[in-house]
């Protein structure tokens, strides 16, 4: 009787132990969404793989405009980090509470420039009215984010107005959903000129950077990142976005041509 006792006690406790283990390696199995700002799909998709094999987490993305993405995370779509390419964005959510504002961190920086096709005899553009209007052609268009909602185009349009070029180009605009569809607008040889970020220039062979505007032409492109109120598994996504703010996480970045905001940390 007792050894039959202690069996079923030692079948019992297995169990328990074998119910925990599964319950834990499945907490561990799921994923983390994030969602980004277009602009940082090659960065992030390469700084999310180590940090996968490190931990067995996996990342699964979302890239769009950082205005979208705001506006899906108000109405509850499932996102565990907000990545947003400007901070007025992430200061919608903020304000209506759909961050964990203690999270917060302005993580990168990037630059504005001017991109045409690789093959574009464009090159070392002047940001006059004349040299515009040469590059552009007859009726060529210059492609950038939509200027009211999308970062990309914020920045654009208030470069433009600061070097006087607004009035010139803005009846000229392809205004598109993002930053990287502007981009393939110039890619494909639809747009013989866009306005992007640097690091969306370094990103696609098929173009080259032929002006870069002035740093004090428009506001500083900083990407905040945070983790969102509604997160699954917040610590999870904290854990993530400490990660990103590490010193293992800074090659990914550099290498799309990002500036990290302040010294990277060492990652536990």
């Amino acid at each position: 009787m007792r050894l039959a006792h202690l069996a079923r006690h030692l079948a019992l406790s297995l169990g328990v132990l074998i119910a925990a283990t599964s319950a834990r390696a499945q907490t561990q199995s799921e994923p983390i969404t994030v969602f980004a700002a277009a602009s940082l799909k090659n960065a992030l998709e390469d700084a999310a793989k180590p940090f996968t094999a490190d931990t067995g987490t996996a990342v699964r993305f979302s890239f769009a405009a950082s205005s979208a993405l705001a506006k899906q995370i108000e109405t509850g779509a499932p996102a565990d980090l907000f990545a947003s390419a400007d901070l007025e964005w992430m200061d919608y959510l903020q304000q209506r509470n759909f961050i964990r504002a203690a999270s917060r961190v302005d993580l990168l920086g990037n630059r504005l420039v001017v991109v045409a096709p690789a093959d574009s005899p464009v090159r070392d553009l002047a940001f006059t009215a004349s040299a515009m209007r040469q590059a552009l052609g007859t009726n060529g268009r210059i492609a950038t984010g939509e200027v009211t909602s999308v970062p990309v185009g914020r920045y654009a349009k208030s470069a433009l107005e600061r070097l006087g070029l607004w009035t010139v180009v803005q009846p000229r605009l392809a205004e598109a959903e993002n930053v990287r569809a502007a981009l393939t607008f110039v890619s494909r040889g639809e747009a013989p000129l866009g306005i992007v970020y640097d690091t969306d220039a370094k990103a696609d062979p098929n173009v080259k950077v032929v002006a870069a505007f002035p740093p004090d032409s428009y506001p500083p492109i900083i990407y905040p990142f945070a983790v969102t109120a509604g997160a699954k598994d917040p610590e999870k996504a904290q854990r993530f976005l400490s990660y990103l703010t590490g010193a293992q996480a800074r090659p990914a970045f550099e290498a799309q041509g990002f500036t990290m905001l302040g010294p990277a940390r060492p990652t536990n």
